[in-house]
């Protein structure tokens, strides 16, 4: 073990910035971070154990003890709950054997959940030593146990099980547009860089991860830092549930993706550029860099690129299973060899980002855009959209609809004509923004996609009339206790109270005071929680509290009843309530 740790330590310098790396490699061997190899690893790394132990502990991809040759993990997304996994994931325990959390006694195979795969349009989803399994059914479930009872290599499975589809449905501005390869690059050079930069300024591109900051503004900013080194990193680690634009843009625009974060480092001056990629999104890392490595050759990165005195590489980091490192400075620790753990801002990254230096961060459908925009001039950005939200915004869109995928809209264009292309009907509501974003009702379809209403980092989560609201926020609360940080105690402590008070009252044992204390904590969480994630948290209760609070009522009443009347049956029917009207009417029947 000791010449395999020195060998994968000499090979990647003996930095500590790719300590992931390094683990990603350790565990794909042995199937877990050995004890003894942190020692190595420490020593070789020139890193306190503790540092090491600590990365380890705080990744949920990371294991020190064996998870089996065979860790299959599956999506508990509410998109996959609706779609039937719960049924499934017993199937599975049943069929393997195993308990959920356990590995298998013979130490082969473990099974347990985990929080979202990005396959929300393609689910129920999963994965097996990280690779995607999709449209889980019984029957490919028991080919996938066949495949682990006989040790079957991963290599020699059926290839259908793992099929990613882009599932592009309705393309625009951007993903009417074949990739870009060099043509961005070239473009910038011959226009000029300055000049360029004013293109991206004059088409109002905003960042589209959901914060909309301004991405001229940004790259300005870190080109006038005084600094001898800049970075450009693109965030791929788009871990929001119902989110999985990125997916598509990486499997099928990486070259756009790369032109644009080359575009960047051109205007700002920057020699490095990093691709932080979900670890969920393993399945994409030998295509990107193959794609790397062919621009490489072309050219397009490296040394004097296209002959124009410009140098500019790229590596990819991979991911492993932090949903918090999705947040700009969580991601810039990750990168740096750290656990993910969100700054203090300011400074803000454009000053102050990885290694101390100046740094752009962006996501991967901002890149694409700024690269297009490159090409074709910040008017033809710009004539689309509204006056304060220019261009077009891609979405994810799943739940209840005909035809789940990637779908490219205007910004101004409202929820009603979205929901009428793809072919949602009878629709209680839609979160749009994944769970930290907002569930609007049926009442506000006439709402539009733009900074100015809906903002939204691209996620369209679409509920019928058969779903519960209490069910959706019953989840999302897990979600966020399960993935806060735990670094500040109003998101480490608050998100779990939260999770068991939702508990409380979806199963019926709530009271009347109840609401108050969810109200209240709710906004210490949003209020003091220390970054994004704990102020966001709270978001799934708050909207849905708002819209619908007959059928939190409905679930909090403590009346007497005649003999032989059902409680628990009533309390489920009024859990199921699908919209207000209908728990108002039960309730009012209840107390009569």
């Amino acid at each position: 073990m000791h010449n395999y740790i020195l060998q994968i330590a000499q090979e990647n310098d003996f930095q500590s910035t790719r300590l992931l790396k390094i683990l990603h490699a350790i565990q794909k061997r042995y199937f877990y971070i050995p004890d003894n190899a942190i020692e190595v690893l420490a020593e070789q790394l020139q890193l306190p154990r503790t540092h090491i132990q600590n990365v380890v502990a705080f990744y949920s991809f990371f294991h020190t003890q064996s998870s089996g040759k065979y860790t299959i993990l599956i999506s508990d997304s509410i998109t996959d709950l609706m779609l039937g996994k719960s049924d499934l994931m017993s199937y599975f325990e049943q069929k393997l054997k195993v308990d959920i959390g356990s590995v298998r006694a013979d130490g082969l195979v473990s099974l347990n959940n985990t929080s979202c795969t990005g396959m929300c349009d393609q689910g129920p989803a999963g994965l097996v030593n990280g690779y995607a399994l999709t449209h889980l059914t019984k029957p490919r479930i028991d080919q996938i146990v066949n495949y682990v009872n006989r040790e079957t290599p991963l290599a020699q499975w059926d290839s259908d099980l793992f099929r990613v589809d882009d599932n592009i449905v309705k393309p625009d501005l951007l993903l009417n547009e074949k990739p870009l390869h060099g043509h961005a690059i070239t473009s910038t050079l011959t226009r000029g860089l300055s000049e360029t930069l004013a293109e991206i300024e004059l088409s109002g591109l905003r960042g589209r991860g959901g914060a909309g900051y301004t991405t001229a503004w940004k790259w300005k900013f870190c080109r006038e830092e005084n600094a001898t080194q800049r970075y450009i990193i693109c965030n791929a680690d788009e871990g929001e549930p119902g989110t999985f634009k990125d997916r598509v843009l990486l499997n099928s625009y990486a070259d756009s993706v790369f032109e644009g974060m080359t575009v960047a480092a051109a205007i700002v001056g920057a020699t490095q550029g990093f691709l932080y990629l979900r670890g969920e999104y393993v399945h994409l890392l030998d295509k990107l860099e193959a794609v790397l490595e062919a621009r490489r050759v072309s050219n397009l990165l490296g040394s004097n690129i296209l002959q124009n005195g410009f140098d500019f590489d790229i590596e990819i980091c991979l991911g492993a299973g932090a949903y918090i490192c999705g947040e700009e400075s969580a991601l810039i620790e990750s990168l740096e060899g750290k656990a993910g753990i969100p700054r203090n801002r300011p400074p803000y990254p454009v000053t102050q980002g990885y290694l101390g230096k100046p740094t752009v961060v962006n996501n991967v459908e901002t890149y694409v855009a700024a690269a297009n925009i490159a090409v074709h001039g910040g008017a033809w950005f710009a004539d689309k959209g509204t006056s304060k939200s220019k261009g077009t915004k891609i979405l994810s869109i799943s739940g209840d609809c005909k035809a789940r995928g990637i779908y490219e809209y205007a910004f101004g264009t409202t929820v009603k004509t979205i929901l009428a292309d793809c072919g949602a009907i009878d629709v209680l509501g839609v979160q749009v923004g994944g769970p930290s974003g907002v569930f609007i009702s049926n009442d506000e379809f006439e709402r539009k996609i733009a900074f100015e209403d809906l903002a939204t980092g691209g996620s369209f989560i679409i509920f019928n009339h058969t779903r519960s609201i209490l069910d959706v926020v019953h989840n999302f609360s897990h979600f966020f206790a399960h993935e806060s940080c735990g670094f500040c105690t109003p998101c480490r402590v608050g998100t779990s109270l939260l999770k068991k008070q939702v508990d409380k009252i979806v199963e019926g044992h709530g009271s009347a005071g109840d609401i108050v204390a969810l109200e209240e904590l709710c906004q210490v969480i949003k209020n003091y929680s220390h970054c994004g994630l704990g102020q966001t948290a709270a978001n799934p209760v708050l909207s849905s509290l708002e819209r619908y609070p007959e059928i939190y009522q409905a679930m909090l009443k403590k009346i007497s009843y005649e003999p032989g009347f059902d409680l628990d049956k009533s309390l489920e029917t009024a859990r199921r309530m699908a919209n207000r009207d209908d728990a108002a009417a039960h309730l009012a029947q209840v107390e009569n």
